[in-house]
């Protein structure tokens, strides 16, 4: 091998440059006061920097900027290039981020209360993934039939879920799927809508904090910094450093559950060939679902004295998923060619306006009547992570909760596993829509219908709560008339005969 062949330091180059990007964009948000009070992520920044970079490059150079020779180009735009790279780059590390963020431990337990709170959490989160792909399907649907845009297909719409609804990583798998369709550029266009979403959220967002706080409603904190050990580690861990890093530790557990999780679906795929796009379509799913398992067994083994530290750290495992979602943030961006989406640009920024509204108003709706005790720091995280992630959520929450005082922060974390529960049939529906115009219509209707049944369980505590209060009520109205009636109870007004008894 020649080391001084560029191909040995292309993918080096790459990673560097993402990296650097993100440096220069934390740069400008230090020295440009405006840009720090939008609150925009220095991942999204960097990615846009790039992506601007990137388009002035194909239009003077006649290709895109991860595409030259410098990052092993070769002049063409196929998986290895640089924007395959990536592409490549953004798929693995949104698998790998949900195995970090997975394989964290709690031992934290919840009363009825905080439980419900939890699972109604998991059950907003849901409920605005298919308020977006409803609203997003009905666009797509109206486009298609009235503009007859070449390229789109009708069901391009519900990438409005995924790119508001869970980021860059599946808006881009999902709009890759598509292409197979006759999506022309799908994955581009899932990848702007992801971009767009993050715009939304801190724009928004902040519009939000500022009326809020001129109002009186809410107040800007202080965040805490980290000052204890305790903040980095739990009791009888494993130690920093000895004949293994503790940092590698944890790197390698999850990459070998990322691994284990490429076997399962490998495997799946040889035996269902047809299956095969759809199962490495969910690389992050499947890995959550394996981290379950790899916990259990290490508790079993805890139990039994057989490992007698604690080798999971909450605070790595965050920074390695931190780390892996802001590579794929400023990634994502930085793979999105302008030049695919000029026939769409109608399209996306009517889904982003339309995207943005709908989850604004159904967000609010609920925060106000189920978490009414925090429903501004609610509405927040809920808001950021439906436009952009739940990172973004998080930002937004710290404005004004930097001591994580209310249980915003906790619904924003556990409302996962109900979320993964409710929200697998959707992602199913997503690879059955593109097949025909109609297959759209019906997953159109039938996410519709989802949502509706959803809520009636969201607020089945309000709804079933006036039935049963209303079924006394009549019930003791039946006594009461089935009671002879005698001449003093006639002769005396109905709110007295009730003073009198």
């Amino acid at each position: 091998m020649i080391y001084s062949n560029l191909n040995v330091w292309a993918f080096l180059m790459i990673i560097a440059v993402l990296l650097i990007s993100m440096l220069l964009g934390n740069i400008l948000r230090m020295f440009i006061p405006g840009l720090k009070k939008t609150l925009i992520p220095v991942s999204v920044l960097g990615g846009v920097m790039l992506l601007i970079v990137s388009t002035i490059t194909y239009y003077c150079a006649g290709n895109y900027f991860f595409n030259l020779s410098l990052f092993g180009g070769n002049g063409d735009n196929g998986s290895m290039s640089g924007m395959g790279v990536l592409e490549l780059i953004t798929y693995h590390t949104l698998g790998i981020g949900f195995v970090a963020s997975g394989m964290r431990t709690s031992k934290k337990k919840f009363n009825k209360t905080r439980a419900a709170e939890v699972f109604d959490s998991g059950l907003t989160t849901v409920n605005g993934y298919l308020i977006q792909a409803f609203v997003g399907l009905i666009v797509s649907l109206i486009a298609a039939y009235l503009l007859h845009t070449d390229g789109m297909i009708s069901a391009a719409g519900i990438l409005l879920a995924f790119g508001f609804g869970q980021g860059t990583g599946q808006a881009m798998n999902f709009g890759k799927n598509f292409e197979e369709y006759g999506f022309t550029g799908g994955s581009n266009f899932g990848l702007t809508i992801a971009a767009l979403g993050f715009l939304v959220a801190c724009i928004v967002g902040v519009i939000y904090i500022n009326v809020m706080r001129h109002k009186g409603q809410i107040k800007i904190v202080e965040k805490e910094k980290l000052n204890s050990l305790a903040d980095y580690e739990d009791e009888n861990e494993i130690s920093v450093v000895s004949s293994m890093d503790k940092f590698t530790v944890q790197v390698a557990i999850v990459l070998a559950v990322y691994a284990a999780s490429f076997g399962i679906m490998y495997g799946l795929s040889r035996l269902i060939p047809s299956l095969a796009t759809t199962l490495f379509g969910f690389n992050f799913f499947i890995g959550v679902l394996l981290t379950l398992p790899v916990k259990a067994v290490l508790n079993k083994l805890y139990d039994k004295k057989l490992i007698k530290k604690q080798i999971i750290n909450n605070f790595m495992m965050d920074r390695i998923g931190g780390f892996a979602f802001d590579l794929m943030i400023v990634a994502g961006v930085a793979a999105i060619q302008i030049p695919l989406l000029v026939s769409y640009w109608g399209v996306l920024l009517i889904l982003a306006v339309v995207g943005a509204f709908v989850t604004w108003f159904y967000v609010n709706f609920v925060c106000k009547r189920k978490f009414s005790g925090y429903r501004h720091e609610q509405f927040l995280a809920f808001f950021g992570m439906l436009t952009g992630t739940a990172s973004t959520g998080m930002i937004l929450l710290r404005e004004i909760d930097g001591t994580y005082r209310t249980p915003a922060s906790e619904n924003l974390v556990f409302q996962n596993l109900p979320a993964m529960v409710f929200g697998i049939p959707l992602m199913f529906l997503a690879n059955f829509a593109p097949k025909s115009d109609l297959n759209a219509l019906i997953t159109c209707i039938i996410v519709g219908v989802a949502f509706v049944i959803l809520n009636l369980v969201l607020f089945r505590d309000k709804i079933f709560k006036r039935k049963k209060a209303a079924e006394p009520a009549a019930s003791a109205s039946n006594e009461k008339g089935a009671e002879p009636l005698n001449e003093d109870t006639n002769s005396n007004p109905p709110d007295q005969n009730e003073a009198e008894k």
